[in-house]
């Protein structure tokens, strides 16, 4: 697809939306979550809007004071938080790395499981001496939690140190929530249960200079059965073509080496848009813009279509790893997840992007312990595993998340089978993930230096192209760089290397 078709695409999509009244979002309102708006998908329309800017009233909010964010989960998650510091930041309040430091402390959580949120509110029950030592400071629960009716009835209820609460569709709002909060002795809550519209030109402070996140695409409408996010995140919204080719652009600019594109369902990304843009055009179109590596993140099997194939395939500047959760060997556990694939349509999968890409990295993501999961049925994940030969998996015992459809059925795998399990497929994916760093010793490999390892400050450390993490020791001015080092040693899960030398941005000798 051309400029132009995109052009007229965002046009089209600019000239069906009728103009909203927004007045309604700048009275003062307590508005919490509800489960049941968040569950309804309407066919309205959303609105793109890119003139962001921090009204005059709101300038100079943070004048000598300072903030603080504790990023929970996701990618998104992490994203989301550069954004929210790109707000701080324009309202000039100053980051601070100590909590006792800070005059906003944001808490940015994550509802994927139950123990990400123990942690959060052990996190609000730490932060109460600070309240009673410092009445002035600003203590605020946001992201996805947020968005759950039963979390913010709890922090009213038991946890009245906190001052506001907002959600995920709420980013934009936080100057005015902050200035609410300031000036109310009440806890401001302002939580929108349907998605809001997409917003461009937000501020943000990257967490980095040399890998960058870049949002494709908000929400999800897969609705697995186990899964919060379609009712925090809302419907799927895909970003304008043109507005994320110029933030990759830009980034390139600005000497970023990496970037990775960020969905919840990444490769559904267009599909809202109709105009005949899919990710694969959205990849195609990256692919000529000057920045080493590009990756994509998270996959869902059913939206990986041959077009994404493609342009996979041809290489370039896009790394040849893959992350794609499975979930489950089993068709009947698949079934019950509704995951909408069978074992076999994934393998088949699997078995065409390997004909397009021999050498490609595949990781994944595995549940064990699904409600009324047989060990039979655990036994047709393992297999699933060792057939597919994933180099890398991310595992979990299955957890209930209130307000999804899992959550209502009988939870009849005795957690001492579902630890055991957990420990026999972690056994298996060591084993693989062993096996294939075994095939890098002797060998030359490319790696982006991140920096030092967080282990020990004299060795840097950074990933190949498949994702390999390798460590070595080289001078500083590697950090940042792409540089060529010998795997002289594999771990279990890692690499350690002889430094070689620096190499340019397109993996040329300097």
């Amino acid at each position: 697809m051309n400029e132009e078709s995109r052009i007229l695409g965002a046009q089209a999509k600019t000239e069906k939306q009728p103009e909203k009244d927004y007045s309604k979002y700048f009275e003062h309102v307590y508005q919490p979550p509800s489960l049941k708006e968040a569950k309804k998908r309407g066919k309205e329309e959303v609105s793109y809007h890119n003139d962001f800017k921090i009204e005059e009233k709101y300038q100079g909010l943070g004048k000598g004071r300072k903030y603080y964010i504790r990023t929970y989960g996701c990618q998104m998650n992490e994203h989301d938080t550069e954004v929210m510091a790109g707000i701080f930041e324009a309202l000039d309040y100053t980051a601070t790395n100590e909590v006792n430091d800070a005059d906003v402390i944001l808490l940015n959580t994550c509802a994927i499981r139950e123990n990400a949120e123990n942690k959060v509110f052990g996190e609000i029950g730490n932060l109460k001496h600070l309240k009673l030592e410092k009445p002035d400071v600003l203590i605020g629960v946001c992201g996805c939690m947020s968005q759950e009716e039963s979390v913010v009835n709890k922090i009213l209820k038991s946890y009245q140190n906190v001052d506001m609460i907002f959600g995920t569709h709420n980013i934009h709002r936080l100057p005015a929530i902050l200035e609410e909060a300031y000036m109310s002795k009440a806890m401001v809550v302002e939580v929108w249960s349907k998605e809001g519209d997409v917003i461009e030109n937000l501020p943000k402070s990257r967490l980095g200079e040399t890998k960058a996140w870049v949002n494709i695409m908000y929400g999800c409408d897969k609705f697995c059965t186990y899964c919060i996010v379609p009712f925090t995140r809302g419907k799927e919204r895909s970003r304008m073509p043109e507005e994320i080719i110029a933030e990759v652009r830009d980034l390139a600019r600005r000497g970023y080496m990496e970037i990775c594109l960020l969905g919840q369902n990444v490769n559904a990304y267009g599909k809202d848009l109709d105009i005949g843009y899919g990710l694969g055009d959205l990849m195609a179109d990256i692919q000529k813009i000057d920045i080493p590596r590009v990756r994509f993140m998270t996959s869902h099997p059913w939206d990986f279509d041959d077009r994404l194939i493609e342009v996979l395939a041809q290489g370039g500047n896009i790394v040849p790893h893959i992350h794609l959760p499975v979930q489950s060997g089993n068709n009947e556990v698949l079934k019950i997840m509704g995951r909408k694939y069978t074992r076999e349509s994934y393998i088949e999968l699997v078995s065409k992007i390997r004909a397009k890409m021999p050498d490609v990295a595949l990781t994944t993501d595995i549940i064990v312990g699904y409600p009324n999961e047989s060990e039979e049925q655990f036994q047709d994940t393992l297999d699933l595993y060792e057939q597919v030969g994933f180099e890398h998996a991310y595992t979990y015992l299955y957890s209930p998340r209130e307000g999804t459809p899992a959550a209502k059925m009988k939870d009849n795998v005795p957690m001492r089978d579902k630890k055991d399990r957990l420990q026999r497929l972690n056994k298996v994916v060591e084993q693989q993930t062993e096996e294939t760093l075994t095939k890098y010793l002797g060998q030359e490999v490319m790696v982006l230096c991140e920096g030092p390892s967080k282990k020990n400050e004299e060795i840097l450390a950074g990933y190949t192209d498949k994702n390999k993490l390798v460590n070595f020791k080289a001078p500083r001015e590697a950090i940042g760089q792409l540089v060529r080092v010998k795997v002289t040693e594999t771990m279990r899960y890692s690499m350690n290397g002889e430094f070689i030398e620096i190499l340019d941005r397109v993996g040329v000798t300097k």
